[in-house]
């Protein structure tokens, strides 16, 4: 029976906290410098989400795919451009005409300095659906990266909750082990007046020293994973591991969920943003495979522009002073052969869309499996703090009668001893077994996607 208690509570830390204790010795109790944070589950996950690294970089995600949408949208743009330019050619000889009766008349002078400025205007008027395609593309993943972000902020608030459930269950376990140990120092207190009248032996009094050593040594680890608990959801809101943190909830009371499994699969498939954000993604594939074969299709597109230059080469004769010229175009433009480049991005878009595809069907099967799973572990939990709590109105009856049997001289130290550790070893059962429906409901909401 003793053996068992300290599997418990070792057990029972284990589970909640990933880091075990390198040692076994006390922590050393710090003076707080500052009153402790009082924090609400919901308070710790929105603080956590303010704080958190993942977060901001999904958040910095979003923010470029926004902007490379910006970019596609602003390709069935106009596009107006300046230009200037300098360019410094040899000398040559200056070439004219003499005509009878007129003076000499240069036609091609000797000017090695060109200076050129433009201004210039390109628009596709019609891409014949490339541009659209692309557009989309660029909207389906910012659509895919704010879901992203859902779920990131979803990872954190199961974290946050896990802690926080963690730190809640790990001062219950405190509590539950200092009520022992008091019931404890009782009983020793008892054994030794009986000692002293001589109606037990001296080996009853040090079988329950030893028990109270072994409770004592009990409540040491329990401190020390309290401790441990807190830094962790220090850790998690953005708070240095020695600040005080204080949770503001009650372990036991949660309501049972009234959801059959199927409605639970189906509100999954609606809500989890995982799957969203590789639906969004499918979409993308498409597009993207649209895009590529719009390259197949002919472009039309019309452009301008004024040039004001020295020389101009649109004046003639040439002149060595700045003048103005425009210019405008429609162009259509096909591209007949290419060696096979449209066709390989089409193929592989094509398979980037059947492979996003293949991965959206296996979510949805290891979908209705975990919301199955993490439904059963629920009902299963609940049922344990049922069980539990029997255990724990029963070891407490049996140790009262056992107490009162020993005062009246008709029981054993070694049945009290039992006794004891009976009700010690239920009350870190149910404490853990409510942690565990705690636990259970939260991963249940984080597989529903709520």
């Amino acid at each position: 029976m003793k053996s068992t208690a300290t599997l418990v509570i070792v057990a029972a830390s284990a589970a909640w906290f990933p880091v075990q204790a390198a040692a076994q010795t006390p922590a050393i109790e710090m003076a707080e410098q500052a009153p402790p944070l009082r924090l609400t589950l919901d308070a710790a996950v929105r603080q956590a989400v303010n704080a958190s690294h993942r977060i901001a970089e999904l958040r910095a995600r979003q923010e470029s795919a926004r902007a490379t949408r910006e970019g596609r949208e602003a390709a069935d743009r106009p596009q107006v451009s300046a230009q200037a330019g300098y360019t410094r050619t040899n000398h040559v000889d200056t070439f004219g005409i003499g005509l009878p009766g007129r003076a000499f008349e240069v036609i091609y002078p000797d000017i090695p300095n060109n200076y050129r400025a433009r201004l210039d205007l390109q628009w596709p008027i019609y891409t014949f659906g490339r541009t659209g395609a692309l557009d989309r593309l660029a909207q389906t993943e910012v659509e895919a990266t704010g879901k992203d972000m859902e779920a990131g902020r979803a990872d954190v608030t199961l974290d946050v909750t896990r802690a926080f459930w963690a730190l809640v269950t790990a001062q219950e376990s405190v509590r539950v082990l200092e009520s022992s140990l008091k019931r404890m120092d009782a009983a020793l207190q008892d054994v030794q007046n009986r000692q002293t009248v001589g109606l037990v032996p001296p080996s009853d009094v040090l079988s329950v020293q030893a028990q109270r050593s072994r409770q004592q040594m009990l409540l040491i680890q329990a401190r020390n994973q309290l401790d441990l608990s807190r830094a962790d959801l220090a850790r998690l809101v953005g708070l240095p591991p020695d600040a005080g943190v204080e949770p503001q909830a009650a372990l036991d009371g949660p309501a049972a969920p009234s959801a059959d499994i199927a409605s639970l699969v189906a509100e999954a498939r609606r809500s989890r943003p995982e799957r969203q954000a590789l639906a969004q993604r499918v979409a993308g594939a498409g597009e993207r495979r649209v895009a590529a074969a719009a390259a197949k299709r002919p472009m039309l597109a019309i452009a301008g522009g004024v040039d004001y230059a020295r020389p101009n080469p649109r004046i003639f004769p040439r002149l060595g002073e700045f003048r103005e010229s425009w210019d405008a175009s429609v162009s259509f433009s096909w591209l007949l052969w290419d060696g096979g480049r449209v066709r390989a991005d089409i193929a592989e878009a094509a398979a980037t869309e059947r492979a996003t595809t293949e991965r959206l069907a296996e979510f949805d099967r290891a979908l209705d499996v975990e919301v199955r799973q993490r439904w059963l572990d629920t009902q299963s939990s609940r049922a344990a703090v049922t069980a539990a709590v029997d255990s724990v109105n029963a070891a407490a009856e049996a140790r009262r009668v056992v107490v009162e049997r020993f005062r009246a001289g008709v029981a054993t130290t070694t049945e009290v001893l039992d006794a004891q550790v009976a009700l010690l070893q239920a009350e870190l059962d149910r404490t853990q077994a409510l942690a565990s429906v705690r636990l259970a409901d939260a991963r249940l909401a984080r597989a529903v996607g709520r």
